[in-house]
């Protein structure tokens, strides 16, 4: 059962802030390094995007969202809201290991990104 933080309005915004911050920090990011691949702080901006956006679809379906070190009962919980966002997220997860906690650095490389304007 995975441990979890009851969402009120100002936790959905709070996480909703955290998701487009760095968001938007990946996006403004120099992607490649000198060999063409992605930067790891580029990476680890993506992927904490996506951990703090699913936090925030967990509060909005399920009114909780999971809170803990232990990602995969973040994965499990976004299941139970969207199987097909779960895959999504468990794969960020994984680059966020390979990005951050090793000296190998992402594979691929990171086309443009176009994204809608934030809402006022």
């Amino acid at each position: 059962m995975a441990r979890t933080r009851d969402c009120d309005q100002a936790v959905r915004h709070g996480r909703m802030r955290k998701a487009e911050e760095f968001f938007e920090l990946a996006e403004v990011g120099d992607y490649a390094t000198g060999d063409g691949t992605v930067s790891d702080a580029v990476v680890t901006s993506w992927v904490l995007a996506g951990i703090a956006a699913s936090d925030v679809l967990c509060c909005v379906r399920l009114g909780v969202h999971a809170q803990g070190e232990n990602h995969t009962e973040a994965v499990e919980l976004l299941r139970s809201v969207d199987p097909t966002l779960a895959k999504h997220l468990q794969v960020l997860l994984r680059m966020k290991t390979r990005s951050s906690y090793t000296h190998t650095p992402p594979a691929g490389t990171m086309p443009p990104v176009r994204t809608a304007r934030r809402r006022p």
